[in-house]
């Protein structure tokens, strides 16, 4: 069955089954037809998403157990409700909580699990674990022998974690092993393990296995071997095949070695009518591929698409100018995208880089003429460097054809670059991946193509969103997932174009708006979109603010602290986050902002790894910046909140209006609206944690108890996201009496003429004789005057929206105000309300 819509929930840091389970009449009411539960099979201990699992066969007792999980499904099913699970079959914690990983650190290749994890075993495995080489915590004294607390069986004790011993090191002399004292002896005994016990700053060099991304407790598991899948898939189809979950998410399919492989099997197992999505981030003009037995993606791509709508493309030129100027100089976004993932590829990816390389020579000894190893370095590093997609799909059979073509474009582009390689050893390189080579090399070439695919993807992710969206801050909104890091027109047409594509390859993909890992909430960005329509009043009001400020600017031996650069960040990340309706003189409000915003500078500055970083931080540059932050949030700071509460205000207001045109956009373009926990209110959060705290579910029950009272139109209403609410409980409702309208009624993107021609997006969705108008405001900053409840009908005069024979002389409800409207060929867009906001539904 495929979900009308669906609802977000983040299990954990308080939130277990039956309190879920008590929001099911909230949620039904909201109109929802599917709860999307995050990860609840057993992770590690405190675990605050559920990514890390330990035990893929049992649900996490901390959230409630597999009783508390049946309880929520019990009252889900009663109400009509269907569910849908996270589940993450590319890793898993390397962790001791975890039973699989712990017995393969005890008995190494020995271990009935040696082959579910991605480890090389031509080297002993790697346990990155301690805070300095073995040698060092060995002399410091800091690890020693005892008996784990769990088994009793001899362990390496480092601080509170117990590593087992292999048997055969300590069987028959038990009591010896756990009076070793001697350095010499215990230095011995750690080389006779199948383990090697080492410093995570070795980790991006010396890593034996695959791990998620660059988090050395998640290890990358094979799933790709039959006997894996079905050992960490059978509770998860258990539960498909009883009926209690009705819908799957898979977690970052591009890391598996094969994804459509695993698809094909999970769809056989799971059965036709299970709904799957992916979640895959698609590069500019990528779609997802046709052959993947799934419904689509989760949406990051829709977040994208939005943006074209508010976006004043026009100004953004404008934007960019004022931004250089205050760094100094123009940016080059390709040559800082090629920086970025060159950082990546030489450091954070060292290791994964050194197995490609070493592949690759190996492979190379059966050609006729070796090649040097430089050249070949040099190219594997500008392939990696230059591809635009997160992954090609090639198997252990060869590339598909479209992979081909990906790869050919790719070569092509990076021989004609400033950067080319040896021609000879990129032709080497692509041979490789091709599986054009000597016979006694087609295994390796396999593997090679594997490890490459499972590597472009992490390197793309945090070259692009955990680097280079915390370097160039020119527009906060537009660095979000599933965005083009590089510049481009933004136009409605684009828009549109998004949408019928849509419709054609996913339209029951998910569309999102918020999700546990986007980078900011949807309407802190809503609201920053509206800086493109300001440029130069915002660069006004940040060149005011820095002076305002400038007595917390300090001199560091490393340069200025905060940069001009690092304040424009700054105050622009605040004006995202900053809470409608926080006052200046809010002490208590600005202290609890105070916390989410200095934990998020602190993220920030890290992740643009430029003069601090998670690996060696600068705690001099760090500490001032965070005083900046911290003097921007003062209560005394009273000049400066005053003046950048008013100033926002604007900002404040068209934001709320970009908040409501995005949702109804989502509420029916083509997929599956998906509101991410809280969000059918207000959401300004940051990036993690931030964006997963929980949201105040008995203020969003009051307000739908309310939504009969007229009250949800008002000033206060718009401000604290009831009228939002409200909004979105009256479209799913008609979603759900409208199923296919939605689901598969054409995408007809229809034209403004007249006065406000540009302020306004419109389209239908129309199928036999169920039509479906929507008609939304945009870049209206520049001409909303006044409170947000003020009527504004006068601001459309003069501005029609044209309709096909289709859709004209007909008559339609708005759902939104309740009135009958009754159209010829076209629409007076002043006739509707006064935000020309309006969802037209025929009766």
């Amino acid at each position: 069955m495929i979900p009308t819509s669906t609802y977000r929930i983040q299990f954990r840091n308080g939130m277990t089954f039956d309190r879920a389970a008590a929001l099911v009449p909230y949620i039904k009411r909201l109109g929802i037809s599917h709860l999307y539960a995050s990860p609840i099979f057993t992770a590690t201990a405190g675990s605050t998403h559920g990514y890390d699992v330990t035990d893929a066969n049992e649900i996490d007792p901390a959230i409630g157990g597999r009783e508390g999980f049946d309880r929520m499904v019990n009252a889900l099913k009663a109400a009509g409700l269907g569910l849908i699970l996270d589940i993450v079959p590319n890793h898993m914690a390397a962790s001791l909580e975890n039973p699989w990983w712990r017995d393969v650190i005890e008995n190494g290749q020995q271990s009935r699990y040696a082959r579910y994890f991605d480890i090389d075993w031509t080297r002993r495995l790697t346990l990155p674990f301690l805070g300095d080489t073995f040698e060092a915590v060995l002399e410091n004294g800091e690890i020693s022998i005892k008996p784990d607390p769990q088994t009793g069986k001899p362990a390496f004790a480092y601080y509170e974690s117990y590593y087992p011993l292999t048997p055969t090191s300590w069987q028959g002399r038990e009591e010896t092993v756990l009076k070793m004292t001697d350095k010499a002896q215990l230095a011995a005994l750690h080389d006779q393990q199948p383990y090697r016990l080492m410093s995570w700053r070795d980790a991006p060099r010396e890593l034996s296995y695959r791990r998620f991304f660059e988090i050395t407790g998640l290890a990358g598991v094979r799933v790709e071997d039959k006997a894996v899948f079905d050992d960490s898939h059978r509770l998860i189809l258990e539960l498909v095949r009883s009926g209690a979950v009705d819908g799957l998410r898979v977690d970052h399919v591009d890391g598996l070695a094969d994804p459509k492989g695993y698809l094909e099997l999970l769809r056989q197992e799971a059965g036709p009518d299970c709904y799957i999505t992916v979640e895959k981030i698609l590069g500019e003009g990528e779609q997802i591929p046709s052959d993947w037995p799934v419904s689509g993606t989760t949406g990051y791509e829709f977040i994208a698409a939005l943006s074209d709508v508010l976006v004043d493309g026009d100004k953004l030129g404008d934007l960019r100018k004022a931004y250089e100027e205050v760094v100094g100089k123009p940016v080059n976004m390709k040559a800082e995208l090629r920086d970025a993932k060159l950082l990546m590829a030489d450091r954070n990816f060292e290791g994964e880089f050194t197995t490609l390389l070493k592949l690759a020579l190996a492979i190379g000894q059966t050609e006729s003429v070796p090649l040097e190893e430089q050249a070949v370095r040099a190219a594997l590093r500008e392939l990696l460097v230059a591809f635009p997609v997160y992954r090609t799909y090639g198997t252990v059979n060869g590339l598909p054809a479209e992979g081909h073509a990906l790869l050919q474009k790719v070569v092509n582009k990076v021989k004609a670059s400033e950067n080319a390689p040896q021609p000879a050893a990129l032709d080497f390189i692509t041979r490789i991946f091709k599986g054009e080579v000597a016979e006694a090399a087609v295994n390796s070439a396999a593997t090679f193509r594997t490890r490459f695919q499972q590597l472009t993807g992490p390197l793309m992710a945090k070259s692009v969103e955990d680097t280079l969206f915390f370097r160039q801050n020119m527009e906060l909104a537009l660095n979000e997932v599933g965005a083009e890091p590089l510049p481009r027109t933004f136009s409605v047409e684009r828009f549109h174009r998004e949408m019928t594509a849509r419709l054609t390859h996913q339209p029951d993909a998910l569309s999102g708006t918020s999700t546990h890992d986007t980078k900011r909430g949807e309407d802190a960005r809503a609201r920053l979109y509206t800086l493109t329509e300001a440029p130069e009043r915002w660069a006004d009001c940040v060149a005011r603010w820095r002076q305002m400020n400038q007595t917390k600017v300090v001199f560091l031996n490393d340069g200025t602290a905060p940069k001009g650069v690092d304040t424009w960040m700054l105050y622009q990340a605040l004006a995202g986050v900053w809470p409608a309706t926080l006052a200046p003189g809010d002490e208590a409000g600005l202290k609890a902002l105070e916390e989410r915003f200095l934990q998020f500078v602190e993220k920030a500055l890290r992740e643009a790894k430029l003069r601090t970083d998670w690996v060696d931080s600068n705690d001099a540059y760090e500490n001032v910046v965070l005083d900046y932050a911290r003097h921007l949030l003062s209560p005394a700071n009273q000049d400066f909140l005053q003046d950048f509460a008013r100033s926002l205000q604007p900002f404040i207001n068209a934001g709320l209006v970009n908040s409501l045109t995005q949702t109804m956009i989502k509420l029916t373009a083509p997929g599956v609206p998906d509101i991410y926990q809280g969000s059918e209110g207000l959401n300004f959060s940051l990036v993690d944690p931030d964006n997963r705290r929980e949201p105040d579910f008995a203020a969003l029950t009051h307000w739908l108890d309310e939504e009969a009272s007229a009250s949800w139109l008002s000033e206060e209403a718009w401000l604290s996201g009831e009228l939002k609410q409200h909004v979105i409980a009256r479209a799913l409702r008609l979603r759900q009496q409208k199923p296919a309208l939605f689901r598969r009624g054409d995408y007809l993107p229809l034209s403004a003429t007249g006065n406000r021609a540009e302020n306004v997006i419109a389209f239908a969705r129309a199928r036999e004789s169920d039509a479906l108008i929507v008609i939304a405001p945009r870049l209206v900053l520049g001409v909303l005057e006044g409170r947000l409840a003020a009527p504004h009908a006068e601001l459309w005069a003069d501005t029609e929206i044209a309709l096909p024979a289709t859709l004209a002389n007909r008559r339609y409800h708005d759902i939104l105000s309740g009135k009958e409207v009754v159209v010829t060929d076209r629409i007076d867009v002043q006739t509707l309300n006064g935000y020309a906001s309006a969802i037209l539904i025929t009766v």
